[in-house]
């Protein structure tokens, strides 16, 4: 979260450097009440870089993520993401691989203001997440109440469960800063609430792809995301600003 935080926070610098200028800019040209700028409407497309990192380094995650966000309104962008994860989760008792693909869809809403023609954006938005996966059992090891005097029983028999599909609500926060024209960096934290999963009938889910490890009886979850992506303007629209503004 620290990392997240400090991203995040160089976003915001990046955002807020070119304002002095821009500030100067408009005093230049007092002699109107008003100026028009040109805003982009368009299609942005980019993916996690986070995840892929995470795939070279992590023996234990492979996984990928294409999003986009579609411009609606001045403020509200249609956004998604589709990916793919197999992660596996080792604790005291289990060990396993869940594999699947997933789909959010949902909306942001931007919550910067930007000057003249600046693009950037600190957002806040909804998903409704669906995934469909399998979960492989690799290892068990069987609890009992006395340790010290019981050996307890392990089975490395591989079992995989098929066709388990999972359903979720999330809320996202974010920044996104446009480095050069069109091509953007940022980062985002979601926090996640599921409304339905299948489950093995012996053990519960510990890792639904998309959704990413359940806590609570699985009931809720957190993510997290880096991301590059570039717009891909598709018409323009005149905005007026007020000097005074």
């Amino acid at each position: 979260m620290l990392r997240i935080s400090t991203f995040i926070t160089s976003l915001i610098i990046l955002m807020v450097l070119p304002l002095t200028s821009l500030a100067q800019t408009v005093q230049d040209d007092n002699r109107n009440d008003t100026i028009t700028v040109k805003q982009k409407y368009g299609l942005r497309l980019g993916g996690d870089i986070g995840k892929l990192v995470r795939s070279f380094v992590d023996d234990d995650y492979k996984g990928f993520e294409i999003a986009a966000d579609y411009r609606l309104t001045q403020k509200l962008y249609l956004a998604g993401e589709l990916g793919s994860e197999e992660n596996t989760v080792i604790n005291d008792y289990l060990d396993v691989t869940a594999k699947g693909s997933y789909f959010k869809a949902g909306i942001d809403y931007n919550l910067y203001r930007n000057w003249l023609d600046m693009e950037n954006l600190i957002y806040t938005g909804i998903r409704v997440g669906a995934s469909t996966f399998s979960q492989g059992l690799n290892g068990y090891t069987v609890y009992t109440t006395d340790q010290y005097y019981d050996t307890p029983f392990t089975s490395s028999d591989v079992q995989e469960y098929k066709g388990l599909s999972a359903i979720w609500i999330e809320m996202v926060i974010g920044a996104k800063a446009e480095l050069f024209t069109n091509l953007f960096i940022g980062a985002n934290v979601q926090v996640k609430g599921m409304i339905s999963q299948d489950q093995p009938s012996n053990f519960e889910n510990l890792y639904v792809p998309g959704f990413n490890r359940t806590f609570d009886s699985g009931r809720f979850g957190f993510g997290f995301g880096y991301n590059i992506s570039y717009l891909i303007p598709i018409y323009k629209k005149n905005k007026k600003i007020s000097i005074e503004d």
